[in-house]
């Protein structure tokens, strides 16, 4: 079916047309843009176009984009950039509001077509609308995601959230960022239908005309918002948002649940608390900092060219954790895996680790989940090998092991094919060393837990490794999803070469009495995720040993002894139940009790020293090509506080 019979009015980003049905139906289609967002520009055509629909007569109108990419990705970022006041964001935000309450207010019955993303300030607008229709596809993506940039819905994506699903699931979807599928926002009543993409014109026509009741939250939604309820409720909330996020670093989840209970989704006044809420963070430091984190990351993505490269069949050497974890994510990503190893039993452990992060992530969808692991195939023999377009090497760090996979690949693969080392701290050329074709060789390292870690360090070595395999290899990374970080090839690369002195001075620390909880609590009252005590542990001591040895050698550092003692006696960290903590049932158990009397503050500074010092080496040497490229790497390679922005090195 065809709805295009008549075009309406003329824009720059929007189409509008009237089909026989009387019908009309706005294409957003962003000028130069992969995806649309909504610029002040784009708002305004919206508002304009909002004019001439109410004008239109027509009898229903449908919201849609003809973009590949999907809906609308969301507000234009880099305008955040330039708000330079709490007035001037203010307005902003009233203006965004003011636009799509009118499409609220519209005679007619409104509709909109989702497919691909539906984010922020995208969904906010379909929230406006009285009915929302998505597509089934594994691209349609639908969330409200501004507490990652340090802000909350302010286009009324807040108040119409709460009121179409109740606080408790409208508030986990803001609360969290997290985006949902068009299964999960059906069930939760986000969307009225979910349908194959080839489906959803007809049942947009279907649903506008037959007008259905829209959708009600649960009974008792509206109990739990009235005044004498909303501080218990509120109160609950905070305590959830404080497992994960604390108050004085990611300000905006606790704000967002202020604006709910000073007024509830009921009182057309949460929407000015809303906006003046998000007028005050959108200015903030952590706000501005988190958005510098975005734009390192649209970065990172705008290294790897896909045109240049697409994996189809990736054979992954070492079933190690690592190598079946990387296996397995390959897999995820809808290419063929091969997975070799001398060990059968290696083997079986991989691809059972890699069928339990099947399940976890396609739960209820069988067929993604039958899809997965029957793109998985162990390869004993590695005869695999001649018809992978890309090789990722992953055994344990051996330099003369690596040397002779890669002395034997380099004959036995395609010509055509990426040969990857996933090393993290020995050089290319010592590896490229056997090799008669070393510009063929580049490395792909991949971080623990691969499944959760967003960046791959490519590292190149300027005298060896070719302009064309680096790029592939950038390319060949953004197919797997992930950030690549053009990295030059020195001892620990850049991620490692900067945690590990930050991991040996936790150490010694240690080894001076500190309790590890004190030293732990120093790092995340600093905003990293982990302690680095516990991190080593999670990594497993004797891995931190090795590398710490390798390391030690060549960058002039000192591993303290208690690291070697403890692995001596088989204190290994989380895998062997013991090591700086002792770990019950998976849960770790301080071996000291915290009542060191020493100077916190200095502590703190004494870590984090180790990280600057040895970032500020790593900008000397060009390791990486400049500051935010580094603060990249830290960020999303071991991550550094996001809500701080990185070391802004340059600016210093």
């Amino acid at each position: 079916m065809n709805p295009e019979i008549m075009t309406m009015a003329d824009y720059t980003h929007l189409t509008l047309t009237q089909d026989h049905n009387q019908l009309l139906w706005l294409d957003l289609h962003v000028e130069g843009k992969s995806a649309n967002v909504l610029s002040v520009d784009v708002l305004n055509e919206i508002d304009r176009a909002c004019d001439d629909i109410r004008a239109s007569g027509a009898k229903g109108l449908v919201i849609h984009s003809s973009k590949p990419s999907g809906f609308v990705a969301g507000a234009d970022i880099s305008h955040f950039r330039k708000v330079t006041d709490e007035h001037q964001a203010l307005e902003f935000i009233r203006k965004g509001q003011a636009i799509f309450q009118k499409y609220e207010d519209l005679p007619m019955p409104t509709l909109v077509i989702i497919h691909g993303f539906c984010l922020g300030g995208g969904l906010e607008w379909a929230l406006a609308c009285d009915y929302r229709i998505a597509s089934n596809e594994a691209s349609t993506k639908i969330g409200l995601p501004e507490v990652k940039l340090g802000i909350h819905p302010g286009f009324g994506g807040s108040v119409r959230s709460i009121r179409l699903l109740g606080v408790l699931p409208a508030m986990n979807l803001i609360l969290s960022g997290r985006a949902v599928n068009g299964y999960q926002a059906k069930k939760m009543g986000l969307v009225d239908e979910n349908l194959p993409q080839r489906s959803l014109r007809n049942a947009a026509v279907a649903m506008l005309t037959s007008r259905p009741e829209k959708h009600r939250p649960p009974w008792y939604a509206p109990v739990l918002e009235q005044s004498l309820l909303r501080p218990a409720i509120a109160s609950l909330l905070r305590r959830q948002v404080a497992k994960k996020a604390n108050k004085d670093h990611y300000p905006a989840p606790y704000a967002q649940i202020d604006v709910w209970e000073k007024t509830g989704s009921q009182d057309p006044q949460m929407f000015e608390a809303e906006a003046e809420s998000v007028a005050r963070l959108i200015v903030g430091e952590t706000a501005q900092n988190l958005v510098r984190v975005f734009f390192l990351q649209e970065r990172l993505k705008g290294l790897g060219d896909k045109s240049l490269f697409q994996p189809h069949h990736v054979h992954v050497i070492g079933a190690g954790v690592m190598g079946g974890d990387i296996a397995a994510w390959c897999a995820m990503q809808g290419m063929e895996v091969t997975l070799q190893d001398m060990s059968d039993e290696a083997l079986a452990r991989a691809v059972g680790r890699a069928a339990s992060h099947f399940r976890k992530r396609y739960k209820r969808d069988r067929f993604a989940l039958q899809q997965a692991i029957d793109r998985l195939t162990p390869d004993r023999e590695g005869l695999a090998v001649k018809k992978a377009d890309l090789i990722i090497e992953a055994v344990f760090e051996s330099l003369e092991v690596k040397q002779d996979i890669f002395k034997g690949l380099e004959t036995e693969a395609s010509s055509e094919a990426i040969l990857a080392t996933n090393t993290s701290s020995i050089p290319l050329d010592e590896i490229a060393a056997a090799m008669q074709q070393p510009d063929r060789l580049v490395g792909l390292h991949f971080f623990n837990p691969v499944i959760k870690m967003p960046l791959v360090e490519v590292v190149f070595d300027d005298q060896l490794t070719s302009e064309e395999v680096r790029a592939k290899a950038a390319a060949a990374t953004r197919h797997l999803n992930k950030l690549p970080l053009p990295v030059k090839s020195a001892p620990g690369f850049l991620v490692n070469r900067i945690l590990m002195p930050y991991l040996m001075e936790a150490m010694q620390c240690y080894q001076e009495g500190i309790p590890a909880v004190v030293i732990d609590k120093a790092a995340t009252d600093y905003g990293m995720p982990m302690g680095p005590l516990a991190l080593a542990d999670t990594v497993g001591l004797d891995i931190c040993q090795h590398v710490g040895q390798i390391l030690a050698d060549k960058l002039g550092l000192a591993l303290p002894a208690e690291v070697d003692r403890m692995v001596e006696k088989g204190w290994l960290g989380k895998k062997s139940g013991q090591g700086f903590y002792i770990y019950r049932k998976g849960k770790a158990v301080p071996r000291e009790k915290p009542d060191w009397q020493g100077d916190r503050q200095q502590l703190q500074q004494r870590l984090i020293g180790k990280i600057r010092e040895e970032a500020e080496r790593c900008l000397t040497e060009h390791i990486v090509e400049d500051g935010d490229l580094l603060d990249a790497g830290l960020i999303f390679g071991t991550g550094y506080a996001p809500f701080r922005g990185g070391l802004k090195l340059d600016s210093v």
